[in-house]
């Protein structure tokens, strides 16, 4: 039995609502090219947010620079992501999906920095969007 979301949609609706890249990474797992996304290499403040159904996924004070090619963070919002047993391509790893809707976000590994989480969550750039904090 498939498992149920908050947000729920066909197969076509999502094909309406994203692009080619966006659904080929959020709906059919795929990846980004490393270095190319958007927020490898961005670090303003703001959220980050699911570009499928805009649930709130990280905050900018967990991003930080590891040398990968993918936006990386240290720790998601509690709740927000789904985790999967992944041992596709020879490999076993944890999948990230959003825990809203379903969508593929990454991965998460055991190799983020120490002295917070050690975790690094391995987020592809199309399947996010941020929202910068307003100015007082």
């Amino acid at each position: 039995m498939d498992k149920k979301y908050g947000v729920e949609k066909t197969d076509t609706e999502w094909k309406e609502k994203l692009s080619a890249e966006e659904y080929h990474v959020l709906r059919q797992k795929g990846t980004e090219r490393p270095f190319t996304g958007e927020f490898n290499a961005h670090f303003e403040d703001g959220d980050y947010h699911c570009k499928a159904c805009n649930a709130k996924l990280f905050e900018s004070n967990h991003k930080f620079e590891s040398g990968c090619g993918w936006p990386s963070f240290d720790q998601a919002i509690e709740g927000a992501i789904e985790y999967i047993r992944d041992t596709t391509h020879g490999m076993v790893r944890t999948e990230t999906v959003c825990a809203n809707c379903g969508s593929h976000l990454g991965h998460v590994f055991n190799d983020g920095p120490r002295e917070t989480t050690g975790q690094r969550y391995c987020i592809n750039s199309v399947s996010i969007d941020f929202d910068p904090t307003e100015e007082p």
